[in-house]
């Protein structure tokens, strides 16, 4: 078997070539590359698609290899959809619609009359879940038809662009999906991940075991990856991983690639976390309950991240995102009584009201933030707080690990932490420290290696976020290395600066117009104001 190209898909254990699918049919273009409020609502309204869209569809739809699991078929010549296909596809052409029209015609159709019948079912109730949720989006399209996805702008890649990718290495599998990191030529080299279903992964090779039916089982899993396209492209919020585009193959064939293609994150390492400074660890809680609370409230209803774990989560240039989203509920538990709405975790249960509609009150909203609690904020949130914030923190802490705070009062909460942090109001109210410092204007320091503190934004010295001098003398102060200090220009998220302490005096050099804040009684033990006192300034601190 040939292998060609530069994208590489993981499969039987190991890495392999395989060639991309060619551009996508003209019908797509609209949806991918152009307005999605206008290809959403004019399936709204029930406007007829273009009638030349299928003919370009047509003049397009030979490719030049087919991907089925991992395997290269031979292209048919002049091989198309057929027309009922194409004009349901078409139809269908709006983003949050392109997976529901992928299991409504064509291959999704085409049941395998020797597939296992428990396969069957199970493939049946994944079309019934993609149909929900697509005519979720639907819904939410004709309610604010300006609204428009992410992914669907007029820069959203697809298979012509994976074509040219290069520098493609693998980056993580799971379950089901495989993830993939890629340099795409577009703009002179933009860098993604690329998802696809993993054929050697445990839902794929269980299935197989189960069923002996391959591709059957490819398809099912395939099921998760069309989901999570849905979702990204209904859902708009920073704490979620943009889309930058997708591709597939619509051919006839039961077996179908599905690759999106996706913003690329850092994983989320917990221990590295747990070393970072208490306002870093702050801002990810911080960022991680305004995301808990936008999906409270989604245009899709309460959604529940049912697989809430840390590794769902990624960095993308400091901002904390869910990249994770096929296993998210779209639908609260229904219930006939009280009794049916237990929110169970190990070593907690809750008891919920059963609505009046039949649905377990909130409880999407609570599983997600209990998780919150349990895998972030109970780690991250209390260890080296300023003091005075501490106890508005295990109140934080008490309140979502005993769920009577809902994602609303949870986020009022972190805002008033935030507004108490970059105002300086939790500074305790004590005799000013900066008395017993000389500042010194004219010095600067060399960029050696000094002593260390914990938690610092450097490693190879001691550099905190304080709120101004003040401050800094007063942790300055309380080390017993420190001989001195400076503000520097740089800034963390709040806008705080970072100051830098130092031991060393004789690191000092005379120029440059920095202010240091030097402790009288390392001055009376030094010659450091001798010789160039005429090139500095002194300022009255006192």
């Amino acid at each position: 078997m040939m292998l060609r190209g530069p994208f590489q898909l993981y499969h039987s254990r190991r890495i392999e070539s395989l060639p991309l699918f060619s551009s996508p049919p003209d019908w797509r273009n609209e949806a991918l590359q152009g307005s999605w409020a206008a290809a959403c609502c004019r399936h709204a309204s029930g406007e007829e698609p273009d009638p030349d869209s299928h003919a370009r569809q047509s003049r397009n739809a030979a490719l030049d290899g087919r991907l089925f699991g991992g395997w290269v078929m031979p292209r048919r010549p002049g091989s198309a959809l057929p027309a009922r296909s194409g004009a349901l596809l078409a139809l269908l052409a709006a983003p949050a619609l392109l997976a529901l029209a992928l299991v409504t015609s064509g291959p999704w159709q085409r049941l395998d009359s020797r597939m296992p019948p428990r396969l069957m079912r199970e493939l049946e109730q994944r079309e019934a879940d993609l149909r929900r949720l697509a005519a979720s989006a639907r819904a939410a399209c004709a309610f604010s038809p300006a609204a428009e996805p992410r992914g669907a702008s007029a820069g959203a890649l697809g298979c012509a662009e994976l074509s040219g990718a290069t520098g493609v290495r693998l980056v993580g599998s799971g379950i089901t999906k495989l993830v993939q990191r890629a340099v795409l030529p577009r703009g002179g080299g933009h860098e993604v991940a690329l998802k696809s279903v993993h054929p050697a992964g445990r839902d794929v090779s269980r299935c197989a075991q189960r069923y002996a039916h391959p591709s059957g089982c490819y398809r099912l899993a395939a099921y998760k990856l069309l989901k999570e396209m849905v979702l990204l492209q209904s859902l708009e919020h920073p704490g979620i991983v943009k889309l930058h585009g997708q591709c597939y193959d619509p051919s006839l064939d039961p077996e179908m690639k599905v690759v999106t293609v996706l913003e690329l994150g850092v994983p989320l390492e917990m221990i590295q976390l747990l070393q970072t400074p208490w306002e870093e660890r702050f801002k990810l809680c911080l960022e991680l309950v305004e995301l808990l609370h936008y999906l409270a409230k989604s245009p899709l209803g309460s959604l529940a991240l049912l697989d809430f774990q840390p590794r769902q989560f990624v960095m993308v240039n400091g901002v904390l995102k869910v990249a994770d989203l096929d296993d998210v509920s779209t639908e609260e538990l229904s219930c006939k009584g009280d009794g049916d709405c237990t929110l169970e975790f190990p070593t907690k249960s809750f008891f919920l009201r059963c609505s009046a509609q039949g649905k377990c009150e909130g409880i999407n909203e609570k599983r997600n933030l209990f998780n919150a609690y349990r895998y972030f904020f109970t780690y991250l949130l209390p260890h080296t707080a300023p003091f005075v914030l501490q106890p508005i923190l295990k109140d934080i802490l008490n309140a979502t690990g005993d769920l009577r705070y809902g994602t609303n009062e949870t986020l009022r909460a972190f805002q008033r932490v935030l507004h108490l942090y970059k105002s300086g109001l939790y500074l305790q109210k004590k005799p000013s420290q900066l008395k017993d410092y000389i500042a010194l204007k004219g010095f600067h320091s060399r960029d050696t290696e000094d002593y260390k503190c914990w938690p610092s934004y450097r490693h190879l010295g001691c550099l905190l976020s304080v709120h101004n001098e003040e401050e800094a003398a007063a942790i300055c102060s309380s080390h017993p290395q420190c001989q001195h200090f400076f503000i520097t220009l740089q800034t963390t998220w709040t806008g705080r600066p970072l100051a830098l302490f130092r031991s060393n005096l004789t690191e000092l050099i005379p120029g440059g117009d920095r202010v240091v804040y030097v402790k009288r009684s390392a001055i009376s033990k030094t010659s450091l104001l001798q010789g160039d006192w005429e090139n500095t300034e002194l300022l009255d601190k006192e």
